[in-house]
C-alpha cells in the first residue's frame, strides 16, 4: 500500500516514516505555497534515508489566511493548525491508500483530532495514520538519538520545510520583521542529516 506522509525534513516526520517503513510504500511528501524554496531542504533530508520525495503545491490563500490569522491572536498556533488541516486535505486528494504526519501526542500544534482523521478517511476514502500519537516528546527523541543524526537550533537559522519558513517569510514581507519576532516566539527546530 501507498502511503503519503507530510514531511518537513525535521525529526519527527522522520522517525514517523521510519516506523511505517515495514508496512508500506511510503513517500514523504512536502506541501509548499512557493513563497519559498525551503521545501528543497527535505527533499535532500529525505534522500539522505533513502526516501522518495515528492512535493505538493498548497493554496497560497491558505498561507496568506494564517499569516493574518497569526498577526490578529499575536501567536502562531491557529494560523499552523490551519495549514496543516489544508496539507492534510491536498495530501488525501493525491491518491495516496494511506496519508500520516509527525504529530506526536504531546504536540500543541498542529493536532489531529479523532474526528478531523475520521472526516478525512471518510470524504477521501484514505486512511490517515498518526505512527507518532502514543509517543511523548522524550520517547521520540531517545528513538531519534539512536537511530538519526540531527542538527537542532533557533527555528530562523535551521533549514527546513515546515510550515513555519514560508509563513515567516510572508510574515515578514507583509508586516514587516518585527511582526515575525512578535508573533513566533523563540523555539528550536531540528533537521536531519541523515541516519546515525
Amino acid at each position: 500500500m501507498e502511503l503519503g506522509l507530510l514531511y518537513s525534513g525535521g525529526k519527527d516526520s522522520t522517525l514517523a516514516a521510519l516506523l511505517l517503513d515495514d508496512f508500506y510504500d511510503v513517500t514523504l511528501v512536502t506541501g509548499h505555497f512557493g513563497v519559498t524554496d525551503d521545501w528543497e531542504h527535505a527533499k535532500a533530508a529525505a534522500e539522505s534515508v533513502g526516501f522518495a520525495h515528492e512535493r505538493i503545491e498548497l493554496d497560497e490563500a491558505a498561507a496568506q489566511d494564517a499569516v493574518e490569522k497569526m498577526v490578529a491572536d499575536g501567536f502562531p498556533r491557529n494560523g499552523i493548525q490551519a495549514v496543516h488541516e489544508h496539507a492534510l486535505e491536498r495530501l488525501a486528494a493525491e491518491g495516496f491508500d494511506a496519508i500520516a504526519d509527525g504529530t506526536r501526542r504531546d504536540d500543541r500544534v498542529p493536532t489531529v483530532s479523532r474526528a478531523q482523521a475520521q472526516s478525512l478517511e471518510d470524504r477521501h476514502d484514505v486512511d490517515y495514520i498518526s505512527p507518532l500519537s502514543g509517543f511523548g516528546r522524550g520517547a521520540v527523541d531517545r528513538l531519534v538519538d539512536s537511530a538519526l543524526s540531527v542538527t537542532v537550533g533557533p527555528s530562523e537559522s535551521i533549514p527546513r520545510a515546515d510550515y513555519e519558513a514560508e509563513l515567516r517569510a510572508l510574515l515578514r514581507e507583509e508586516h514587516g520583521e518585527s511582526a515575525v519576532a512578535d508573533v513566533f516566539p523563540a523555539h528550536d527546530q531540528t533537521y536531519v542529516e541523515g541516519p546515525r
